[in-house]
């Protein structure tokens, strides 16, 4: 499956600046990062909910986020 994370990218910049900055906080790198918002690595279940508590996301989100598939 291929998810749609235009969603979560626009959280990033709005919350953190850039992906950059996101990626230190999630304390990943910054090509991991890319890997996962590209569809070619998974989102753990442990980066999410970092990903929720570092953007202020509310866990019952997480599908808006992290499971809307591209059409």
């Amino acid at each position: 499956m291929v998810y749609d994370y235009s969603k979560l990218k626009g959280r990033i910049k709005e919350k953190c600046g850039t992906q950059e900055d996101f990626a230190k906080k999630m304390k990943i790198g910054r090509t991991s990062l890319s890997q996962r918002l590209n569809n070619r690595i998974e989102f753990s279940q442990d980066e999410m909910f970092a990903a929720c508590d570092v953007l202020n996301i509310e866990k019952t989100d997480i599908p808006q986020y992290f499971f809307c598939l591209k059409v």
